[in-house]
């Protein structure tokens, strides 16, 4: 099958053919029908986040069942399922405690001395974040993914899987947004906008959209914002004091930079809570200080919007149905395998939404 593979961090992947194995007892063979185009991925392929190359990056994706292993109870072939990096076990103390995001448990892995799921002749490739979607097909455990509905459309299913679950999940999950208060996300690409149409679902009294992008901005006018904000005006956080009289109750970081999450902070009420979703440089210290503290204000952090992706994804695609959730907004273009490098210097340059890959079929 045909992939995409960092060869050498900072250079361009390259696509390739590889092997793919046969599934083990609680594993699905997938054929990829979408992936999107994350910046988590850029963070691997430029090496900010160290990973053993050669790899196949790609997580965001949606496909049909091929084929199961012997033990796999959750779908069957033929199902349409979108994947989500999040992984669980579902039986360590984070899984049984309602918090399936922070499963780290190796059963979801092949393990050391098996064969691997991906090689290119006797050259073992290595599986990025249990899925390694930038492929014709996936293999990967059973617990990381989940059947939806048919008549969902594969390419906006496919933004589900990481995009709209982190930034919807933020505010479901670990916001838990009570109707009426105000929200301010900062950086409207995939996962910012999902924040953004999120909090208009929950019933946001306010909704502030920050981003250096006038475009971006104005996608994010569409998808539910009622203020927008340039995020590198020397005056943004008082510009959002202001128009919310003090600050807002929740602040949404979704780019992963440092300035962006110091705004975050900045822009807090007292008993605010400022929770940062992007992938910030391994370096990057985020912190409240004294008087914050002493405010009630609070920082957190949502890995995958602290999902429980069985039941959020299908509620997610229920929401698309209905007509609620907004997700051919967020998605800027569909584009083939062999574009994807021009995907990501798109991504570089901060003036795309979501390109999605689509694959033949």
């Amino acid at each position: 099958m045909k992939a995409a593979i960092i060869e050498e961090v900072g250079k361009p992947l390259v696509i390739d053919d590889i092997s793919i194995a046969k599934p083990g007892p609680h594993e699905v063979l997938i054929r990829t029908s979408a992936c999107g185009l994350c910046h988590s991925d850029l963070h691997f392929i430029d090496g900010a986040y160290p990973h053993p190359v050669p790899a196949v990056p790609g997580h965001e994706a949606a496909g049909v069942v091929e084929q199961v292993g012997s033990e796999v109870r959750t779908v069957k072939p033929g199902d349409h399922v979108v994947t989500c990096l999040s992984a669980f076990c579902g039986h360590c103390q984070f899984c049984v405690t309602g918090r399936m995001a922070l499963c780290v448990s190796g059963e979801t892995r092949r393990a050391k001395g098996e064969a691997p799921r991906l090689t290119r002749g006797d050259q073992t490739v290595n599986q990025m974040l249990n899925l390694s979607a930038f492929a014709e097909q996936m293999l990967i455990h059973e617990h990381a993914c989940v059947a939806i509905d048919k008549d969902m459309p594969l390419d906006r299913a496919a933004v589900i899987g990481c995009a709209v679950t982190t930034g919807a999940g933020a505010i479901f999950n670990a916001c838990k947004l009570v109707p009426g208060e105000t929200v301010a996300v900062i950086g409207c690409g995939g996962v910012g906008l999902a924040a953004v149409n999120a909090a208009k679902i929950a019933g946001a009294g306010r909704i502030i959209a920050a981003d250096p992008m006038p475009e971006k901005r104005e996608l994010a006018k569409v998808l539910g914002a009622t203020d927008v904000v340039d995020a590198l005006a020397d005056d943004a956080a008082g510009q959002i004091v202001d128009m919310t009289s003090g600050g807002v109750d929740h602040a949404i970081e979704a780019v992963g930079r440092q300035a962006s999450a110091d705004l975050a902070v900045k822009i807090l009420k007292r008993g605010g809570t400022a929770t940062i979703l992007g992938m910030m440089p391994l370096d990057c210290k985020v912190g409240l200080g004294a008087m914050d503290l002493l405010g009630g204000k609070k920082l957190q952090g949502a890995i995958m919007g602290m999902n429980r992706f069985p039941v959020d994804l299908p509620r997610l695609v229920d929401f698309y149905m209905r007509g609620m959730l907004d997700l051919d907004t967020i998605i800027a273009e569909r584009i083939s395998l062999g574009e994807i490098n021009d995907g990501f210097e798109k991504m570089r340059g901060g003036h795309s939404a979501r390109s999605v890959i689509m694959f033949e079929q």
